[in-house]
């Protein structure tokens, strides 16, 4: 009899009652982040409360839809990887400016729909560009991607950015306690329960905040049970040339950021990025982003914070993260479930952030062990790439006297550290070097782990 080949663990599909937890733990992982961006920029505009609640629910519910395109996919749409999809920080600074300047919601809609055509397009370019993706690169990317998150993570912990009592011990103490439940679970518990230790340290979190006085779920009763965002209710979509421009150099940053969380998740699920499948990768980016314009919400991307938690929980399987997508189209539909769920303390989401971010971090120097350091310049490289990646995470108002188009790529560690990377694997590795450098004399053994 003819045996079936198993199926590769990002294919498998586990029981009904693990999809459900896994999602979930994937669910909180980013909604903090997912919803951020339409509360800052909802603000910046000083829209009201029921128009802010508006473009959460309608994120909520295009995340789902953009994660569910991502991971399940259909024709050439999606990388059919565990990736979760979320509104993009990178595009924060720009719509905030067209939407105070005069145009408004519409004109940030039309120069969003407008980069996620872009997107779509110039899907294909990006694929023929992994060949300078190899290992020194990647590593050094996935590396940056995990070090910028963890500033992300120590505001969390601290009680979030702009909280009244930001860093005081009570709110670094409960994100310390999430921490240590989240490592006991992974290092005591058995297999299942390890592997959802983040949202295990969540719910223990949330047990001891409540009668700790961190949260209430006042908003909960607030909010409407049933809440469907439809096209263009702020209006028909405007377009502007200067916001189309600046929205473009946007869509560059994200596709840029979106490589190297796709080259990060493939690395650690075992299935490599072919330029084919990151062309697809990118397409659904862009299919997302175009959503969002129509939707009501903003340019998507794949969000780093759950690459780390792929690589902590050691759970590859894409229907994992299809199942958290369907979660969220749920908390977009019912805005009283996502009311709950944001009324999860940042110091909870600090003490799991603390270890997914780091995950990340650690998985780029486990990649970074490929490459061969002797004899060559590629410790130049990683060098200046982490430095270069990490000054606006430092500094954030490094650029702050540079053009808007220059702030909004360099702006990012990400794109920054990316861009970089690039740049010096090209110059150290790839162009004719001097006489009797590494480079030249280099074995194509050596070669083959630095180019």
């Amino acid at each position: 009899m003819a045996t079936t080949a198993p199926a590769h663990p990002v294919d498998e599909v586990p029981p009904v009652r693990q999809l459900a937890a896994f999602g979930l733990q994937h669910v909180l992982a980013m909604y903090a982040g997912a919803v951020a961006v339409p509360l800052i920029v909802g603000s910046a505009m000083k829209l009201s409360a029921a128009d802010l609640a508006y473009l959460i629910t309608a994120d909520l519910l295009v995340c789902g839809i953009a994660t569910l395109v991502q991971c399940v996919g259909f024709w050439r749409f999606g990388v059919r990887l565990p990736i979760m999809q979320g509104c993009t920080f990178a595009a924060v600074s720009p719509m905030v400016l067209i939407g105070t300047t005069g145009g408004g919601l519409p004109a940030i809609y039309g120069s969003v729909i407008v980069a996620g055509l872009a997107i779509a397009l110039l899907a294909p370019v990006f694929g023929k560009l992994l060949r300078f993706f190899p290992p020194l690169v990647t590593g050094t990317v996935i590396l940056i991607i995990g070090v910028s998150l963890l500033p992300v993570a120590g505001n969390w912990a601290a009680g979030g950015q702009g909280a009244k009592g930001f860093g005081e011990p009570k709110n670094l103490a409960l994100a310390g306690f999430v921490l240590l439940v989240v490592l006991g679970v992974q290092r005591f518990a058995p297999a299942f329960l390890s592997r959802i230790a983040v949202l295990i340290g969540i719910v223990v979190g949330l047990a001891v905040a409540v009668p700790f006085g961190f949260t209430d779920f006042g908003g909960v009763g607030d909010a409407d049970w049933l809440g469907i965002s439809t096209p263009f209710h702020f209006g028909t979509p405007t377009f502007h040339a200067s916001a189309i421009a600046s929205m473009l150099v946007v869509a560059l940053v994200t596709m840029t950021e979106t490589t190297g969380d796709l080259i990060a998740v493939g690395e650690m699920t075992d299935r490599r990025v072919e330029p084919r499948t990151l062309a697809d990768g990118l397409r659904a980016d862009g299919l997302s982003t175009v959503l969002g314009g129509v939707f009501n919400t903003f340019p998507y991307t794949a969000y780093a914070q759950n690459v780390g938690l792929v690589g902590m929980t050691r759970v590859r399987s894409r229907w994992v993260v299809a199942a958290a997508g369907g979660i969220l189209v749920l908390l977009g539909l019912l805005p009283k479930l996502g009311a709950v769920v944001a009324a999860i303390p940042a110091p909870v989401l600090g003490g799991a952030g603390l270890v997914m971010f780091g995950t990340v971090a650690a998985s780029g120097l486990k990649t970074l062990a490929q490459v061969d350091f002797k004899g060559n310049d590629n410790l130049t490289v990683v060098a200046v790439s982490v430095a270069v990646g990490m000054l606006p995470v430092g500094v954030p108002t490094v650029y702050a006297q540079f053009p808007d188009w220059f702030q909004t790529v360099m702006n990012s560690g990400i794109s920054a550290g990316c861009l970089t990377a690039i740049v010096l694997n090209l110059l150290f590795n790839h162009l004719p070097g001097k006489a009797g450098s590494p480079t030249k004399d280099a074995e194509p053994g050596e070669a083959s782990a630095t180019a």
